[in-house]
Formats: structure tokens, C-alpha cells, sequence
């Protein structure tokens, strides 16, 4: 499939720091894409980029094939959702979706329709009149929402749009934006650094560590079959247990693994230890966490990660045997 968005061999520096590192992108129509990474990975800088807020120092960005390298972000094919919202107190709800269509000069009859008929998309169809202090922290977050996609962008961007919601909420709004991003066909790059939220909303996930992509692709593969010793750590937790490869196995403190490609590392995600096997290992710490418990276990030198049934009866300082499934078992060169 033809790219919607070509990022090419974009770099980008803020004095002496280098942010941005030959970075290259292709990204498909009505795709939901996640940049991922820590603080200072240049996830938000690429976004500026794409949003025309910043220029790079090299490279090219083009989008439906046109080069909008340097065009102003109101003269490009894009919209952006802040974190913040930056929504007009003044305005009703209907004013602040409508005000895109208003700069455009878009007749207001026409646009009140049009934004009646965003906020139906979004769930606020009753809330036309009101003002932004008049809703939830949620409800403003869908407002910021239809008024990006009210002008109709090929893409939508969004900078940590669900950063300021609580846990239960951000939740809900990770269901509701992939619900809408669906409905309406728009190819969405969101930015964050949340694993589980990246998880949940995206079909491609673009992990970033210091300006480069470590690793993209569906976030099943991502995660179960991590290209770097980062993104295993980074995206999830893991166990990484450094080894000795020969022969296609790669021979381990806590066992033998199948390394046909060879490897120096093994990473093993804690859904994958259990109890009952050959591993003996003293219990470190407890973490109960709703639908499952969090062990931290020692064994010889290697401490692991588990992640075990809720009900699983076991305390600090136990003794235990685990089991690893080696099938799972992922093999790092790096």
C-alpha cells in the first residue's frame, strides 16, 4: 500500500543536542500509529515535524505525496490535539468546534450544522451550548477531538491526549478514540509514553530511544518478538539473562535456549514464569495488582519478573521452584 505519510531521513538538533537521527517513516491510510518512548526519545519533536511546528534540519516530510516540509501547520493536511486541550473559555462547545470552519470562512449556519453533527460523532451532541468549564476532563478531550477533525485532515495528530485523565478515565477515552478513529477513517499518530495505552489503541507501534526508531510494527509483534534488548525492556517488562550462543542454543544461567539466529541475551516476559519447575528461587517482594500478583523472585544471580494468578498464595521470603516457558522465551543479539 502506498504511504499516506513519508517521513525521510529526518534529523533535528536544539543547540548541541541531537533530538532527531535520520529518521524514516512510512505510514499507511486510516492506520492508527503510536510513537512511543521515554522523555527525550523525540517523539515529540517527529510530531512537531509532522504537524509543521517545527522545520528539521534535514529530511523531508511528505504527506499524500506533496512535500510539506516547510509549510506552516495551517497550511498543511494535518491537525493537532494537545494535551491541554487548548480550548476557547469564552466560546460555547459549538464555537470551539466550529472555529476551524470559521477561519476558513465557513458561513456560521453551516458551520453550527457541522459542528452539531461532530459533536454527534464524539458523543456530545447535547452539550452544543455550553461552555468548557461545564464539562469533565473527558468531555473537553473529545471537544479538542472534533474540532481537529471538523476541518476534515488526512491526519490527525495528537500529543498525549489522554496525559492529564485519570486511570479509570483515560481508559475510557483509549476505548472512545479508537472507536472514533474507526468511524471516521483518519489516519491518527498519537504520541505517548505509556506501553499499556500504546498497546490498547494502536495497529502500528513506533518505539523511539534517543532520535531513532528501535523497532516498529504491530503491537503484537512488538511485544512478543521485541527487535532490541530496549524495546524488550521498554515495551513491557522483561528479564534479560545474558548467555553464551553456539550451535543454535544459547546457554543461560537459568537453562538452555533455542537461539537459531544466534543471540547474546535471553528476555523473558513474566507471564511466562510460573510455579512448578526446576528453578529454585527466593521470593523478594509481593505486589497484589487487582487481576494478578507481581513477584519479584531471586535465583542464583538473576532476579526475575513474575506474573502470577491473583490467588496464588506466596510471601516474602519464600522458597519456590519456577518454570519458564521456553517457547516464549525471546532471543536478543543485542
Amino acid at each position: 500500500m502506498t504511504a499516506l505519510v513519508f517521513i525521510e531521513n529526518v534529523s533535528h538538533s536544539f543547540g548541541a543536542a541531537r533530538v532527531l537521527e535520520d529518521v524514516t517513516l512510512a505510514l499507511t491510510p486510516g492506520s492508527y500509529t503510536v510513537l512511543l518512548g521515554p522523555s527525550g526519545s523525540g517523539k515529540t519533536t517527529l510530531l512537531s515535524i509532522l504537524g509543521g511546528f517545527l522545520t528539521p534540519e534535514r529530511g523531508r516530510v511528505l504527506i499524500n505525496g506533496a512535500d510539506c516540509t516547510g509549510l506552516a501547520p495551517a497550511k498543511r493536511p494535518t491537525a493537532t490535539v494537545f494535551q491541554d486541550y487548548a480550548l476557547f473559555p469564552h466560546l460555547t462547545i459549538g464555537a470551539n468546534v466550529g472555529f476551524g470552519l470559521r477561519m476558513r470562512g465557513v458561513a456560521r449556519a453551516e458551520r453550527d450544522e457541522r459542528a452539531r453533527a461532530m459533536l454527534d460523532v464524539v458523543g456530545l451532541t447535547s452539550s452544543f451550548g455550553r461552555k468548557p468549564h461545564q464539562l469533565s476532563g473527558g468531555q473537553r478531550q473529545r471537544v479538542a477531538l472534533a474540532r481537529a477533525l471538523i476541518v476534515e485532515p488526512t491526519v490527525l495528530l495528537l500529543d498525549e491526549p489522554l496525559g492529564a485523565l485519570d486511570l479509570k478515565l483515560r481508559r475510557q477515552m483509549q476505548d472512545e478514540l479508537k472507536a472514533i478513529q474507526k468511524r471516521v477513517g483518519t489516519a491518527f499518530i498519537h504520541v505517548t509514553h505509556d506501553q499499556e495505552e500504546a498497546m490498547a489503541l494502536a495497529d502500528h507501534v513506533v518505539v523511539m530511544n534517543h532520535g531513532r526508531i528501535e523497532d516498529q510494527g504491530r503491537p503484537e509483534r512488538v511485544y512478543a518478538r521485541p527487535a532490541t534488548r530496549f524495546t524488550a525492556t521498554f515495551m513491557g517488562e522483561s528479564t534479560v539473562i545474558p548467555g553464551d550462543a553456539a550451535n543454535g542454543m544459547i546457554d543461560t544461567a537459568l537453562g538452555r535456549f533455542p537461539a537459531p539466529a544466534g543471540g547474546v541475551h535471553v528476555a523473558i516476559r513474566p507471564e511466562h514464569i510460573s510455579l512448578g519447575g526446576p528453578i529454585p528461587a527466593v521470593v523478594m517482594d509481593v505486589v497484589y495488582q487487582g487481576s494478578f500478583k507481581r513477584v519479584t523472585a531471586r535465583a542464583g544471580d538473576v532476579v526475575l519478573l513474575a506474573r502470577l494468578p491473583a490467588e496464588t498464595a506466596i510471601g516474602t521470603g519464600q522458597d519456590v521452584m519456577l518454570g519458564i516457558d521456553a517457547a516464549h522465551a525471546i532471543i536478543l543479539k543485542d
